[in-house]
């Protein structure tokens, strides 16, 4: 009976063992389709980038993470760093992450994935198992986060500032009318870029 139990135990250490192997493997194979480059080397329209190619906003580790398409946001340069800022309501399920993470990516396509980016726009992670999802192959960042191989450009970021937008700072107070008439003010996260992928 002892022999049989050593057995069982054996084969799935063995098992186990493949298993992760395998998705190392797969992750590094993902992570090898990329360049890594500086800020300086970065050479894209950032309100081409995301006004009209739209990105997929990440927050959350390996097997707990969730995604947002989002076409609102920016790219610059803020407290000596380069930076990305993001918009987030606090009824989306990506909230959840972003609140919770200190990291989230920023994931953007080709064209041919805009019928995905729409999908990924129009469903929640609440109902929807955007973690399977048989178009994405989601790998591991360098700090922890999730990206995406299928992307063309990664940037993974640090979250340093975070404050939901109040209806009092508004100089024109027609954007509060016609895009908050709910008063679901968005929440902007600042994060400093720390890494830039391309392919």
């Amino acid at each position: 009976m002892k022999s049989n139990m050593h057995l069982i135990t054996t084969a799935i250490i063995i098992l186990t063992s493949i298993f992760t192997l395998k998705c190392q493997n797969q992750n590094n194979m993902e992570k090898s389709e990329f360049k890594k480059i500086t800020y300086k080397e970065f050479d894209e329209e950032a309100i081409k980038l995301i006004g009209h190619d739209w990105m997929l906003v990440t927050a959350g580790k390996q097997n707990d993470f969730n995604m947002m398409t989002a076409a609102w946001g920016g790219l610059g340069w803020l407290w000596n760093r380069p930076v990305a800022y993001i918009f987030v309501r606090p009824q989306r399920h990506t909230f959840t992450f972003t609140e919770r993470e200190d990291y989230f990516t920023l994931t953007f396509f080709e064209e041919s994935y805009r019928s995905i980016l729409m999908e990924m726009g129009t469903v929640s992670g609440r109902d929807f198992d955007k973690i399977n999802y048989e178009h994405l192959t989601p790998f591991v960042t360098e700090y922890g986060s999730i990206a995406f191989s299928e992307a063309r450009i990664v940037l993974e970021c640090k979250k340093l500032f975070a404050t939901t937008l109040n209806p009092d700072d508004f100089t024109d107070i027609s954007i509060d009318k016609e895009i908050y008439p709910a008063k679901d003010y968005h929440i902007m996260y600042i994060g400093e870029i720390k890494n830039i992928l391309i392919k």
